[in-house]
């Protein structure tokens, strides 16, 4: 697409991957200074992303490194969403390739988010075809909570998902977790059930709705700091998110004010292998600071 006013480049980069085809799929916008919100979300829609990122100028309170610190305002196909943790870091690894790696500053709708890049580039900011990157990206969430949810409210989520209350495992109580958007962990006794996903689009959706949710965090233990993940995304307008940032924020935190991990954590996140897209997303726990880490390679789409 060819840079002009009316129609600025928009970069195809995927997020939580190395490979083009593993990850999440975003876009970035790198200079949205002529848009407005329709125009925003009219790409973004176009695309079909679960998000596309938008940059503009840094509010003048917001500090940071000259060039270096960015206003970033993230858009699903169907709505505005307050942050996206993919997004980010697509975001981030464009930029690393464009002005090298370092710090950055987010101001997002949800809070200020630091994110760290480090690495290499290869050259795929100047668009060669094998997509290499070498680059990795962490965010720093805003400060997080984990609140309950309603015995009403879960039982209409396991209806949506048509999951029988037996499947769910008793050591990850579900909870709606925040770190930027909100999210419902629920856990997966087995394997088997978390891959078996075919859920009612509109149900889930309208209860998602009702809860100010982004996504349903769906998540199977295998082992004490590996787990696998699922998040459908019905209110963004996609079945399925292939690697979800801002969830792993989330999870991160309801993970350490249940106990399930220590205060001081890696944990490692497998998703998107049930959609042929697979992700790792690492997740930092530091004792003494609430706030998550997120972290995870990303590439740009040839």
């Amino acid at each position: 697409m060819t840079e002009t006013a009316a129609t600025p480049e928009v970069l195809r980069y995927t997020a939580f991957s190395a490979d083009p085809a593993g990850g999440n799929p975003a876009g970035v916008v790198l200079d949205a200074s002529g848009l407005d919100e329709a125009a925003m979300l009219g790409i973004a829609a176009e695309l079909g992303y679960s998000e596309t990122a938008f940059l503009t100028a840094p509010p003048e309170a917001l500090g940071g490194e000259p060039g270096r610190a960015f206003t970033v305002r993230y858009f699903s196909p169907k709505a505005e969403v307050p942050f996206c943790g993919h997004a980010t870091v697509a975001t981030a690894v464009a930029l690393g390739e464009r002005i090298g790696p370092g710090e950055l500053l987010f101001a997002t709708r949800a809070g200020t988010v630091p994110v760290s890049v480090t690495g290499s580039a290869t050259g795929s900011a100047t668009g060669s075809q094998d997509g290499g990157s070498g680059l990795r990206a962490t965010l720093t969430s805003v400060e997080p909570h984990v609140e309950a949810i309603s015995d009403a409210d879960l039982a209409e989520a396991l209806a949506a998902l048509d999951w029988p209350a037996a499947d769910l495992d008793p050591g990850i109580p579900p909870r709606i977790a925040y770190a930027g958007a909100r999210h419902l962990v629920l856990g997966a006794a087995t394997r088997a059930r978390l891959a078996d996903l075919a859920y009612d689009f509109a149900r889930l959706e309208a209860l998602m709705r009702r809860l100010d949710l982004t996504t349903v965090q769906l998540v199977h233990r295998a082992g004490p700091a590996v787990f696998h993940v699922r998040d459908p995304f019905p209110v963004g307008g996609v079945v399925e998110d292939p690697a979800t940032g801002a969830a792993a924020a989330a999870f991160g935190a309801y993970a350490r004010e249940l106990g399930l991990v220590p205060a001081d954590a890696e944990l490692t996140l497998h998703q998107g292998e049930d959609m042929g897209r697979p992700g790792v997303l690492t997740v930092e726990l530091r004792a003494g600071d609430p706030r998550v880490r997120v972290g995870g390679a990303g590439v740009r789409i040839p």
